[in-house]
Parts: C-alpha cells; structure tokens; sequence
C-alpha cells in the first residue's frame, strides 16, 4: 500500500502538468498562443484607384526585431507570412510616387487584411533659376555710358550709375578707351589746347606756324591717347580692375566726398571688391613718361614725376565733378541715377520682406 501511494504522489505533477496544456486560460497554454506567427496580406493602388505593381512594402516590428521587404504584385497586392504578432508598421516606396505609411497591430495566428493603401503622385517641384550672361549685361551697360554727356555734348563715359555693374570684359575696356579717344569732342578740346599753347607760346621749342601748331596737336593728343589707353584699357585689364568712376549719390556729403576723393587710389576689381587703384597709378606715372618723349625738356624724371602726381590730384578733382556737379547738368546721369536708387530700393525691400518671412 506504501508503494502505491508513493507512486501516485510520483504521477500527479504530470497529470497536472497534461491538464494545464490543455486548459487555455492557464498561463503556459497563453505563452504558446502568443507565440503563433501570423500573416498581413494588402493592395496598393493609386490615387485613380488603378492597382499599383511594383510597389515597395516594407515590414517592421515596433521592437526591430522583424523586418521584410516584398514588392507588390500585378494584382497590386502584397503578402508577409510568418509575422511575429504584435504591433507592426508598413512604409510603402515607388517610383514617381510619395511615400505612404500604415500602422496596425497583429493578434497570435490572425491573417490581416489591411486597408488598400493608395500612393499619391510626388508633387514635382521645378527650380527655375534664370542666369543672366554677365557680358551681355556689361555690354548693354557700357551701350549706355556710350550716351552718357554732360550738358548733351561732353563724353562722360568712364561714370557707371549701377552700384553692381557687371564686369568689363577686356574689348569693352579698349572700346571705351577707343570711343573717348575719337569723340569729336575730344578731338577738338585737344585741338583748342593746342591753340591756347600755340597762343602763349607754350613750348617755344616748337615754333609757330602750322608747323608749331602741328608739333603741339600732335604731343597733346598723344598724350590723351597714353595716359587714356594706359589707365582705362591696358592696365585695367592686366591688373583686372575696373576704370570706371562708381557714383555714390547717397549718404552723408562727408562719405561722398571721400568716396570721390578715393577715386585717384581706389577702384573694384573685376571680382567686385574694391582694391588699391594700381591701374591708374600706373597709367598716370606712366602716360606722364610716355609725354616726356613728347614734349620738350630737360629733365624727364621730374616731368614725369611732376605731371603724374598732376594727374593723380585730376583723377580726384574729376570724382568730386562727377559726384556733386554732373548729376545736374545731365539728364542721362539723372535719369540713370534715379533707375539706381529705384534699383537699391527694390533691393532693399526685397530682403526686409525675406527678414520678415523667415521670423519665427
């Protein structure tokens, strides 16, 4: 009888043990049904209500422990079988496509039939960026200093009204050169100088007569032509600098008449950034040796020395003019003065609207 009992004290976990396997509500009967992987079927379509095929479908678990990828079918549908149960989320990727999304949940065993998920067309946005060719702008800027004058006769070429005028290619720094060298004003206020030195017997070495007056036209002009060439084309486009004389127009008078005074020792680069004035340095030193050649006298050093300093102290006396005096005697300069304060207005606006709409 001892036996017997001890044996069926022996057996009775195990009846227990096959009881709870069968009984579902028991603890271990709920960890196997938890464990039961599922499937998740669905369609794409898209926004027509066609099906989408070829549609990437992505798979993860919100644990990261599961993740599949599958392309939708030509029926527009997908299937992932063998899904842990749990929550889960699909990312939908196609091309032309934007991205779409579906969360949900899977219960132990349970085959989901999601929702169709429609894909929207990808809004397309188109940059248009509008580039201007910088010689083309320079060109047409340089067309009108061309019929810049001053009381309608006297050239003012070598003035740009534009604060960011575009920059000078090397045939435009020669034609502006050119055109001011054969303006037929400066042909006769050269001529008219030549009178005047003929008249005071200026540089009696030449004599009188045509032959002196010849003598006198010709030096006067060659200097024109040196001191012109030297310090508004060939320097200029060696040293890539720009000759052109920047009008201020605004500010106190104090900045403009420094801003003009500058003007003999400062200048913009073809970059656009203002730089030392080597051009003109050197076009004024050098047109004064070049006229040394030209003229009689004794000692060429000072001749030079003297003269290019002379034409350094022009250079400023020549921003003050065109600073304070020219914008009253031509309606050019007016006129493309009014267009660059409208212009830097525009400007000025503009960027006060991008502060305010970039404002938190």
């Amino acid at each position: 009888m001892l036996g017997l009992g001890m044996l069926g004290l022996v057996r009775a976990p195990a009846v227990a043990q096959d009881a709870q396997d069968r009984n579902p509500s028991s603890p271990a009967g709920a960890a196997d049904r938890a464990a039961k992987p599922g499937n998740i079927v669905g369609t794409i379509l898209d926004q027509t209500g066609s099906v989408a095929a070829g549609a990437v479908v992505r798979l993860t678990t919100d644990d990261k422990s599961f993740s599949r990828e599958v392309a939708s079918g030509d029926n527009g549908q997908f299937n992932f079988s063998s899904v842990p149960p749990g929550p889960f989320k699909l990312s939908v990727n196609a091309a032309g496509f934007r991205s779409q999304g579906f969360t949900g949940e899977l219960a132990s065993g349970q085959t989901l039939l999601v929702p169709p998920i429609v894909i929207a067309i990808a809004t397309v946005v188109t940059d248009v960026k509008v580039v201007v060719d910088p010689v083309e702008v320079a060109t047409e800027e340089v067309h009108e200093e061309l019929h810049q004058r001053v009381l309608g006769f006297i050239p003012n070429f070598y003035v740009s009204y534009h604060p960011n005028a575009a920059p000078l290619t090397t045939k435009l720094k020669f034609k502006l050169a050119w055109r001011s060298t054969t303006d037929p004003v400066t042909l006769g206020g050269t001529a008219f100088l030549a009178g005047l030195q003929q008249a005071g017997d200026e540089y009696p070495e030449y004599g009188q007569g045509m032959e002196g007056y010849g003598k006198r036209l010709g030096a006067g002009y060659g200097d024109v032509l040196a001191s012109t060439f030297l310090s508004g084309a060939i320097f200029p486009t060696v040293l890539k600098q720009d000759p052109r004389y920047y009008f201020q127009g605004s500010g106190s008078s104090k900045s403009r008449i420094l801003h003009a005074i500058s003007n003999s020792f400062r200048c913009k680069g073809d970059n656009g950034r203002w730089q030392v004035n080597y051009s003109n340095l050197l076009g004024s030193f050098g047109g004064a040796a070049a006229s040394s050649y030209l003229y009689p006298t004794t000692n060429r050093g000072t001749f030079t020395l003297s003269n290019g300093f002379i034409r350094m102290g022009e250079s400023s006396l020549a921003g003050i003019v065109q600073e304070f005096v020219v914008p009253k005697l031509s309606k050019q300069a007016r006129r493309a003065r009014q267009q660059a304060i409208e212009q830097a207005q525009s400007v000025s606006i503009s960027r006060s609207s991008d502060s305010v709409a970039k404002r938190p």
